[in-house]
């Protein structure tokens, strides 16, 4: 059984610890903050099902006055795990990676570090055995990682060799209060990092694209054009898209009118959190321009890298040695693909 710790429970570490917790091949030793919040404080009134310990500068008094258990501190849990899932505010993950290298104990950092931090800048789908037995892996960014599922897919399928894309960006999460932009867009300037960060793990793809910033937090929209190595037609890349487990194809028809409807729908389905693991794709954005294919994503940002960082887990410690494997352990495990008519 593999042991696993995640480092920082804010947005994506509770998220990540949760999926974790779902794989049955994988135990979640513990989890490791700074201070008691909002999070920390809800894990404790669920009766902590995850162990807590302290990083370096907690004040252990505030837990105690709250009456949060902890198990040790942050090198206690280095020491008793396999892998770091390192979900610490972007900069502490690279000073967090001198830890795990004097503990010989490898890592997974999130899309808030610099690719330096890492060994492989990773993709479950797109470059999986490149992170096999890599010690340090670092996961793309949410817009990224949803990006390159759909891409990836098409690649697969079809062969591509350029795309362009648009961003439209989510400017906060739910709940954030650091950003005040209201009633205004804001742009980017162009190649968005999104496009080159594609081309980084999709080397044979030529890539460029446009951000805009939107006062809104509950996900991201993404419009793709995408040139194949041969004509790709609107029926061909409907298809792929429908048999590919982390892509969930919708109709504006059936309700999914915008962004607020995938938040909606997840509440509805009961997910904790509300969150969706797959990127919802609009069959209705589905359109031949030309040569190329041109259609629309959305990206739920909170919880769409979790599955990727599942995958980065299995290639690093070889669990499964290439991607259509590893990303099927994950998929079964975080119940992904269940909608599709021909699900098993």
């Amino acid at each position: 059984m593999v042991k696993v710790g995640v480092a920082g429970y804010g947005v994506i570490g509770q998220r990540l610890a949760d999926g974790v917790a779902r794989q049955k091949d994988m135990e979640l030793v513990g989890i490791a903050d700074l201070a008691p919040t909002i999070s920390i404080r809800a894990l404790k009134e669920k009766g902590m099902p995850y162990d807590l310990y302290l990083v370096d500068g907690a004040d252990k008094s505030k837990f105690d006055a709250a009456r949060i258990p902890y198990k040790g501190s942050f090198g206690d849990l280095i020491g008793k795990v396999d892998i770091m899932l390192d979900s610490s505010p972007g900069g502490v993950g690279a000073k967090n990676k001198e830890l795990y290298a004097k503990a010989g104990v490898k890592a997974v950092f999130q899309g808030g570090e610099q690719n330096s931090v890492a060994d492989v800048f990773f993709h479950g789908y797109a470059n999986y055995e490149k992170g096999l037995g890599a010690n340090y892996l670092k996961l793309t960014s949410c817009n990224t990682t949803g990006l390159i599922r759909s891409v990836d897919c098409l690649d697969r399928k079809f062969g591509i060799e350029r795309v362009a894309i648009t961003i439209v960006r989510r400017v906060a999460d739910p709940g954030d209060y650091h950003r005040g932009l209201t009633n205004a867009l804001q742009l980017e300037k162009a190649p968005t990092h999104q496009a080159v960060d594609l081309e980084t793990i999709m080397t044979h793809v030529k890539a460029t694209g446009i951000l805009v910033h939107t006062p809104v937090t509950h996900g991201h929209f993404i419009t793709v054009v995408a040139h194949g190595k041969k004509k790709i037609s609107r029926e061909m890349a409907l298809e792929a898209f429908k048999s590919h487990d982390r892509i969930r194809v919708v109709k504006i028809e059936d309700g999914f009118l915008g962004n607020a409807s995938f938040f909606r729908f997840a509440r509805d389905l009961g997910l904790p959190r509300a969150d969706m693991y797959e990127i919802g794709l609009w069959e209705d954005s589905i359109v031949e321009t030309g040569d190329d294919i041109m259609y629309g994503i959305h990206i739920p940002q909170e919880s769409v890298t979790i599955p990727e960082t599942m995958d980065a887990i299995r290639a690093s410690l070889k669990m499964q040695s290439d991607s259509a494997s590893g990303t099927a352990e994950t998929n079964k495990y975080l119940n992904l693909g269940y909608w599709r008519k021909d699900y098993k």
